[in-house]
């Protein structure tokens, strides 16, 4: 199984989203360790909790929701993706 995540830092008021071949907790915790290194935007806060995930079918699905997501620029439709399932069948059929 592959994911597109999304992970929300409270001190930073930030969300950064990814992709991956691993758990979700797996990764968040990778983060959280700083395993990807000190300069990596996720090492900026050691507050990051798992805010949303997107099972896929495939990496290459859930890279192209990652970069959808991203191109929306938009706090408010991250937030809006747990409020919304649509949203979610929509992106999954959309980028199948």
């Amino acid at each position: 199984m592959c994911y597109c995540y999304i992970l929300h830092s409270e001190a930073l008021d930030r969300f950064y989203i990814g992709s991956t071949i691993l758990k979700p907790e797996d990764r968040l915790k990778r983060h959280l360790e700083k395993f990807y290194g000190d300069k990596k935007f996720t090492a900026k806060a050691g507050d990051w909790t798992l805010f949303f995930t997107i099972k896929c079918e495939s990496i290459e699905q859930a890279k192209r929701i990652e970069m959808h997501i991203k191109r929306m620029k938009s706090k408010k439709y991250i937030k809006n993706l747990p409020v919304y399932p649509d949203i979610i069948k929509r992106l999954l059929e959309k980028y199948r």
